[in-house]
């Protein structure tokens, strides 16, 4: 795991077609922006844990 220190509107990016932006920083909470390719799902870790799986993979829906 890496830990990284960023401050508010710095961002990190993963790959070439990543980029995790801190957008807002207030009472110990943290908003980060995530820009992805349209074709990778990005889910919080309680999310992923309440998703229905098919066959061993995440199965999700679009709003």
């Amino acid at each position: 795991m890496l830990i990284l220190s960023r401050r508010l509107s710095e961002k990190v990016t993963i790959g070439h077609d990543i980029t995790v932006t801190v957008c807002r920083v207030k009472d110990g909470q943290v908003k980060l922006g995530i820009d992805v390719p349209a074709d990778i799902v990005v889910m919080r870790d309680d999310a992923v844990a309440q998703a229905p799986k098919t066959k061993n993979k995440l199965r999700v829906t679009s709003p």
